[in-house]
């Protein structure tokens, strides 16, 4: 029986993988948080997965408070980079596959067409230097796959789906930047997608190549777009104007365009990923 242990599972990902490991029979699930598992802990980590001894690790543990980051640089790093050089050096040299849950935010944004794999990252913010410097530790493990994800919402946990809905049932109007283009990623989606490569390698449908992935859903859109989207869709009558990000408060610097091409994953795992507004409706169905 293949063991699963699976950090960060209070967090949106890792909720969603709760929920989708019921689908998935005869494998054993360790579900961790900073309450039974602290990552940036060199000798508990060590101590839990010598213990546990995983066939797999889904690191889905993340410091993802952007603007905060700029002010709280350490932190990030810590819990975003450290913590993935802690897991990376206890499982050195053994069979456990590891899978890493990065961000769309290693991109520069000046791109005019996706991003592919290839590209050099240039992170702009404190957020995005750490999330690529848990990258550059996840390397270090040769059974490690890196997937570069954006824009992750869920019925579970802070995002921005439930902002808007939340703001948008208490207010009239609502400004929104329209001057940053990416795509939106169902965490549920995500979990789906993680679980059927895991379990096509077990099974040895697949063989798991270790290396960098993008993963988002389909289709693209501006924060505007999918704020006017949401609200259409929970039929709320409020209204959205778009903004220039130099109008709105933030912090740290954002990519303006971090649309991701996701042909590698598709090619080499076999996976369909659905439109945004697909998954959207999804989502805005559970949250009534």
């Amino acid at each position: 029986m293949a063991i699963i242990l699976i950090t960060g599972a209070n967090g949106q990902l890792g909720n969603e993988l709760k929920v989708v490991s019921k689908n998935f029979y005869g494998y054993d699930f360790i579900f961790t948080d900073i309450d039974s598992l602290d990552i940036t802990s060199h000798d508990q980590t060590t101590g839990f997965i010598k213990k546990s001894r995983p066939d797999w690790i889904i690191n889905c543990a993340s410091y993802n408070l952007v603007d905060k980051a700029e002010s709280e640089p350490d932190q990030a790093l810590l819990i975003n980079g450290i913590a993935v050089k802690n897991i990376t050096e206890v499982i050195s040299g053994s069979e456990c596959r590891f899978i890493h849950i990065s961000s769309d935010y290693v991109y520069d944004g000046k791109s005019n067409v996706p991003y592919n794999e290839q590209i050099s990252p240039n992170p702009l913010s404190a957020y995005g230097k750490s999330k690529l410097a848990g990258e550059k530790y996840a390397l270090l493990h040769q059974g490690s796959m890196i997937i570069r994800t954006s824009w992750l919402y869920s019925s579970f946990g802070n995002n921005f789906v439930k902002t808007i809905l939340r703001n948008a049932a208490e207010k009239e109007s609502l400004k929104v930047v329209f001057d940053q283009t990416g795509t939106p990623t169902y965490a549920a989606d995500l979990a789906e997608a993680i679980m059927s490569i895991v379990s096509g390698v077990i099974r040895n449908q697949m063989a798991m190549n270790s290396g960098i992935y993008n993963y988002s859903n389909e289709g693209v859109c501006t924060w505007y777009d999918f704020a006017c989207e949401i609200i259409k869709e929970a039929g709320l009558p409020c209204k959205v104007s778009p903004v220039l990000s130099k109008e709105y408060d933030q912090t740290a610097q954002r990519p303006s365009y971090s649309v991701m091409d996701k042909s590698k994953i598709k090619e080499n795992y076999g996976l369909t990923i659905p439109h945004w507004r697909t998954s959207l409706l999804k989502c805005i169905k559970l949250l009534k």
